[in-house]
């Protein structure tokens, strides 16, 4: 019987957990999401949801949107925080790393805003474990030719 101690990761496995574990260094009082872009195997960059570099965060200050009662999905433009998605593709682009034909893995499906950047970053494939709100999104991947993958949730890969 096998406890799972010698089970490798898939590359997929392995590479969403990293996701998910960039996804705690979230600031985000509501949903905490990851982001990471790999290429040919290799991580080239990571983000997570919170505030743009030296402002305060929602863990310290609270959260707007859920003091006005907005729902998820909704009115992004009154959130002080970054998507993962976005912060990925702005730390790719600050330390001069190309990511077009590269892949994403997302612990959330991206929304309609995330997704506009994603597909002219030249993204190519998107992971992801968990749905967001946002039909739209949806809709344009495929009509972008983007494929979207739906990852099983997982326990995190447990290491040595």
């Amino acid at each position: 019987m096998d406890s799972g101690i010698n089970h490798r990761p898939s590359w997929d496995e392995y590479f969403m957990s990293i996701a998910r574990l960039v996804a705690g260094r979230s600031t985000c009082l509501r949903r905490k999401v990851g982001a990471i872009l790999v290429k040919d195997k290799r991580i080239l960059c990571t983000g997570y949801n919170g505030a743009p570099a030296g402002l305060r965060h929602c863990l310290d200050i609270g959260c707007l949107r859920e003091k006005l009662g907005i729902k998820s999905g909704q009115r992004h433009e009154l959130c002080r925080a970054l998507h993962a998605e976005q912060n990925v593709l702005i730390q790719a682009a600050y330390h001069g790393i190309p990511v077009a034909g590269s892949v994403l893995y997302c612990t959330n499906l991206p929304c309609s805003i995330c997704t506009k950047m994603l597909i002219n970053a030249g993204i190519k494939r998107i992971y992801y474990e968990e749905g967001y709100p946002d039909d739209l999104s949806e809709d344009m991947l495929g009509e972008a030719g983007i494929e979207l993958v739906k990852l099983p949730i997982k326990q995190d890969v447990k290491g040595c």
